[in-house]
């Protein structure tokens, strides 16, 4: 039987909408809620996860321009690799690549944290060893190998499954969440007056702000999946932006609703001062006690669900992407002869971040943050990508009125997209990375440049499909 080499166009734009959402909807929105309001207060949180969201919507035009004219799998890999070559294109597409794969280990990791909250006895089981400060547990690791492959499984089972799945558990876990936002409210142990003072009385409430507007790259990222299952749409590729847009905007009002959520319970300064574990869930189970609890908890499981089938998704594509242009093995190109599934690339995922859970959470957290380096480089990529391609005619005569603004938007994502990159590698900034997570880019790099000349170069293709910039 011949190979497949053509991914099945199956996912319907409400499907494509959840995986954008749901990939930028984890574990995070759930349990660090306290930590942020201890940054900046409720209101500071909120409004400083606002502008994050604002910043990547501007992004996101980038990236449904890009979409609507290169509906392939690849995403920010694949638009450098046309703008700007080969060399640009590993660069981005070595550490989107590791991305992607962290995210997938770190929701893996987070199962089994809701784990210790709600069944520790399970979760707790075997105690092995310690990294780094982590009691490594045999419980967990068994709890995140069980996630890892079951997903692997659910993805190899065709796209049409994933994105019905998805769309699924969306649901769920928005269901979840407005359940318990309205619960507290409407409860007569909670008080809007619990939330004063509105922002971070120890700290400049513009610095508190945007130290929030820091970590929006970790808080949203997951909506880039959509150009990475652009290949799959049954639908025009021109409907992207707007998916982008409506996954962005629902996903700021989740993260909204969940800090008010936690914030009302108690004047907020008391329930920062006692440093509860998982803040959110704290507060929800003595107001609404274990029903609160439970559904918070699968709105957590949903949240976390939809975070390891969105990025296997998208880690898969990325690497079936970088396969077709010679950067990796064949094997990653090839599809599954039955559900049209890269397989190869979601079990090399899986075999990857199996690895994971015996190192323990802190040494993935180091690993995490490094790997927000690798999404910052691919938004600027596409923002420069996509400035690039906006282009005049010979004679200077705009192709369209619409022209300048979007060049001016990619400017304004590059501008970004840099700000971002600043805040990770710039030390005094307020979300620089740690000696550990420098070590750990350190090698990463090392690796890939290792790799980049003893390989990359000789299976890059030729330029002939760049185009020329206006």
């Amino acid at each position: 039987m011949e190979a497949t080499t053509e991914l099945k166009k199956c996912l319907k734009p409400h499907w494509v909408w959840a995986i954008a959402f749901g990939s930028a909807i984890g574990w995070g929105s759930f349990v660090l809620p306290t930590d942020w309001i201890a940054v900046a207060g409720p209101m500071g949180a909120i409004i400083g996860l606002l502008i994050g969201a604002l910043l990547m919507m501007v992004i996101g035009i980038s990236y449904g321009e890009l979409i609507k004219r290169y509906p392939v799998a690849g995403g920010g890999f694949y638009y450098a690799h046309i703008a700007f070559g080969p060399k640009h294109a590993f660069f981005c597409g070595w550490f989107l690549t590791l991305g992607y794969v962290a995210i997938v280990a770190l929701n893996a990791s987070a199962l089994a944290l809701l784990a210790k909250f709600v069944v520790p006895q399970v979760a707790t089981f075997g105690e092995m060893y310690t990294v780094a400060g982590w009691k490594v547990h045999f419980g967990e690791v068994a709890i995140a190998i069980t996630a890892l492959v079951f997903f692997a499984w659910l993805n190899k089972r065709g796209g049409q499954l994933s994105g019905k799945s998805q769309f699924v558990f969306c649901l769920l876990l928005i269901f979840g969440a407005v359940l318990v936002t309205v619960g507290m409210l409407l409860s007569p142990e909670t008080s809007l007056k619990n939330m004063q003072p509105l922002f971070q009385p120890d700290k400049a409430t513009w610095s508190a702000i945007f130290a929030i507007v820091a970590i929006a790259p970790w808080a949203y990222v997951g909506f880039e999946s959509v150009p990475q299952v652009a290949e799959e749409f049954d639908f025009p590729p021109a409907r992207a932006l707007a998916l982008i847009i409506a996954a962005l905007a629902m996903a700021v009002l989740h993260y909204a609703l969940l800090i008010v959520a936690t914030s009302i319970a108690m004047p907020w300064p008391e329930l920062v001062a006692q440093s509860p574990e998982w803040g959110t869930g704290t507060v929800v189970q003595g107001v609404l006690g274990n029903i609160g609890l439970l559904s918070l908890g699968v709105a957590l499981f949903m949240g976390i669900a939809t975070g390891l089938n969105g990025f296997y998704l998208s880690t898969s594509r990325l690497l079936l992407a970088q396969s077709r242009e010679g950067y990796l093995p064949k094997a990653f190109s090839r599809l599954h002869p039955v559900y049209r599934t890269p397989v190869s690339g979601i079990f090399f995922t899986c075999a990857l971040c199996l690895i994971a859970p015996w190192f323990g959470r802190e040494v993935l957290l180091w690993i995490v943050d490094m790997a927000s380096i690798g999404i910052a480089v691919a938004y600027l990529y596409t923002c420069a990508a996509a400035y690039k391609s906006q282009k005049w005619t010979a004679d200077r005569v705009r192709t369209s009125a619409l022209v300048p603004i979007k060049k001016l938007m990619s400017l304004i994502g590059m501008i970004s997209s840099l700000f971002f990159l600043g805040l990770l590698i710039i030390p005094w900034s307020p979300g620089a990375l740690g000696l550990p997570s420098w070590v750990a880019l350190m090698v990463w790099s090392g690796l890939g440049i290792t790799f980049y000349f003893h390989g990359a170069q000789r299976h890059a293709r030729n330029d002939q499909h760049r185009f020329k910039g206006s």
